[in-house]
């Protein structure tokens, strides 16, 4: 068996037996089947990666089994070995062995930790057959999948009623996006003849220019086909309109936060729009539309999450924000910068998240940042791994001297912006996006900071987390007479911290050149399906001085906004609050997305299940179905048990009726 087999093969394996032996197998062997399948995949991923980046790699692949034959469709199922692949297997297997270690600590009182670490395990499966996929039917295999495991993940503590609805939420969302995913692959299938992606990706360019009949419209070809996947990627990494189910996704398990945030679910959109970007390059109005949807999504998620005050869901408009920065990347056609924030992000995102978890558990599972407060001295390594993964979204660094993961990464997303700006493109829109959107991403992130770890201890004056927590105590038969005082978490919940803030300062100081560097990142994505734009990133470099530094700029404003109103003037949020209070409800009820669904999709569709459930199962089916066929079961029960009298002279003459009209046929029948 291959490394790459070992890689994919490994989580699934221990998903079916941490599945399947549940609590015979019990807490500590399940957790240490999932968690070193895990690792042993993340160390066999690592090698690949350097691999490509040395250039002693080359792309292949590793045949597993042949799928289907039928007609002119045949596949098999195959392992697709490349650049992209690898800088996906690292951030995949990475970022899901460090949240089965952490959830050592998170989950340990939980008494279903076999389901819940087999429930990781799987996720993680499913993401590695969709970045490995040699073909798009594998590809939707692991789409499917993914969508399936965080329906199981998100929806895990069932017996909460907001869990269960969030879980619903996510999967109904979430097949929306895949009815077009899937009609862009039956599309695909009828032009190209194949599922290949290699095949399908060459011929692409010969297409170009080529119309067909859409609703009864002539359309571009390609334009079609790419906004169908489009849409698919929408769903899945939650871009505007259908963006809804992420915030609600927090309703899991914190760790299910960083590994659908960080490593998995969400990047699957990113990843398909880079893995066909050659096939995107060949429409204009489709990279155009990526643009736009992508520079929306990143302002209206960054808006919303100014005014969260749970501290899981800022972080979750955050990558929301982050994602549509990947997508505007992508549709500006510097797919090696989006995939390097893409990179990037996972370590600094997953940080976060985890971080967060670290203070919940720390305010025994209160996620109000109201109630925080002065943490800092209480939680230090959670502290300064939080102001790592801070230092590493909001982009600190110095020109020309160095910075944190999201200064290289974020800032080479807005050059490119500018650089391949052009009136067609949308580019200049999407700068002045990105920068403003950088601005209120170090404000809101610094306000998660400053509310959470400095100022007053406000859970000491709380009476809402007090008495929570002398509950919670009691239960536990704990002591509460000397009052609630925060605790840092234990070792298996620091170590993947100090582990992801190591990525979140160095990530993009060592990656910075393979990814997005011109000459050398055009040799590294050589070595995939990928479409490098060597001009493009020549480009960047010769971008005005304040461009550079826009981005900068932007960070200390949001920085300094921040200090003032949560450090210098603590009353200062309140009277913003009071002077723009339409502003403000509309980003804390999220544009009203949710409202407005609601009322155009969500109550006709119970109106018209009452009235099929009234007129057609109730009024029809069971009154000429089971009722009706009862009804005329009993009544003729009824007729039968009159006729059955007990006396021996009735039978009789029913008998006898029975004879004469038996030697009545018979004489009928002879004439």
């Amino acid at each position: 068996m291959s490394s790459i087999q070992i890689i994919v093969f490994a989580p699934l394996i221990a998903a079916i037996i941490a599945g399947l032996g549940n609590r015979a197998l019990g807490n500590k062997a399940a957790k240490l089947i999932t968690t070193g399948g895990l690792f042993l995949s993340c160390a066999l991923s690592w090698p690949i990666f350097i691999s490509f980046l040395s250039g002693t790699q080359s792309a292949h692949v590793v045949p597993v089994l042949d799928w289907v034959r039928s007609g002119a469709l045949h596949f098999a199922w195959e392992l697709r070995v490349d650049a992209l692949t690898a800088v996906m297997l690292v951030v995949v297997t990475s970022v899901s062995a460090l949240v089965h270690l952490y959830s050592w600590g998170y989950m340990d009182e939980d008494p279903d930790q076999p389901r819940f670490f087999a429930y990781l395990s799987l996720f993680t499966f499913a993401m590695l057959m969709l970045v490995t996929a040699n073909n798009l039917v594998q590809m939707f295999f692991g789409w499917e999948g993914v969508g399936l495991a965080s329906y199981l993940l998100i929806g895990f503590w069932f017996k909460k009623p907001s869990a269960n609805a969030a879980a619903i939420k996510a999967f109904v969302v979430n097949r929306v996006g895949d009815l077009g995913f899937m009609l862009g692959i039956f599309g695909l299938f009828m032009v190209f003849g194949t599922v290949s992606i290699t095949d399908i990706l060459a011929a692409a360019p010969g297409k170009a220019g080529s119309s067909i009949g859409f609703l009864g419209m002539q359309v571009d070809l390609m334009s079609l086909l790419c906004v169908l996947l489009f849409i698919g990627a929408m769903g899945k990494s939650a871009q505007l309109g259908l963006h809804t189910w992420l915030p609600d996704a927090m309703e899991g398990p914190t760790p299910v936060s960083a590994l659908i945030h960080a490593a998995t679910m969400v990047t699957a959109g990113v990843f398909m729009v880079c893995r066909m970007s050659p096939l995107f390059e060949t429409s204009q109005f489709a990279m155009n539309l990526v643009t736009i949807v992508g520079a929306t999504t990143a302002i209206f998620a960054a808006t919303v999450g100014l005014v969260q005050t749970d501290i899981k869901r800022v972080i979750a408009y955050s990558t929301c924000s982050q994602l549509g920065y990947m997508f505007f990347a992508a549709g500006m056609g510097a797919y090696g910068a989006a995939m390097f924030h893409l990179f990037t992000h996972a370590f600094f995102k997953a940080l976060l998240f985890l971080g967060a978890g670290s203070v919940i558990h720390a305010m025994h599972h209160e996620q109000d940042m109201r109630y925080y407060g002065g943490l800092r001295k209480h939680i230090p390594l959670t502290f300064w791994a939080m102001m790592a993964g801070t230092l590493a979204i909001t982009g600190v660094g110095i020109l020309g001297v160095g910075g944190f993961a999201g200064f290289y990464s974020k800032d080479a997303i807005i050059e490119v912006a500018f650089a391949g700006a052009a009136p067609h493109n949308f580019g200049y829109y999407a700068f002045g996006i990105g920068v403003l959107a950088a601005l209120l991403t170090s404000f809101y992130s610094w306000r998660l900071m400053f509310l959470t770890f400095f100022g007053k201890a406000r859970w000491i004056e709380s009476e809402h987390i007090q008495h929570s927590v002398h509950k919670t105590a009691e239960e536990a038969g704990e002591d509460t007479t000397g009052g609630y005082h925060p605790h840092e978490s234990p070792l298996p919940m620091l170590i993947p911290l100090a582990v992801l803030s190591f990525g979140a300062i160095f990530a993009g100081l060592i990656f910075h050149n393979p990814f997005v560097e011109a000459g050398i990142g055009n040799e590294f994505w050589s070595q995939s399906t990928l479409y490098f734009n060597e001009h493009l990133m020549h480009a960047i470099h010769e971008v005005p001085l304040w461009v550079k530094l826009s981005s900068t700029f932007a960070m200390l404003t949001g920085l300094f906004i921040a200090y003032m109103m949560y450090i210098r003037s603590e009353d200062a949020p309140q009277k913003l609050v009071s002077h723009f209070k339409p502003l403000y409800n509309f980003f804390y009820n999220k544009w009203y997305f949710d409202e407005l669904y609601n009322l155009i999709f969500v109550r006709p569709a119970f109106w018209f299940g009452r009235k099929f459930w009234q007129i057609g199962d109730v009024g029809l089916i069971d009154r000429f179905g089971p009722n009706g066929s009862a009804t005329a079961v009993s009544m003729g029960s009824k007729l039968a048990a009159k006729v059955q009298s007990g006396y021996l002279y009735t039978y009789a003459f029913v008998m006898l009726i029975g004879l004469v009209a038996m030697i009545s046929w018979v004489m009928v029948q002879t004439k």
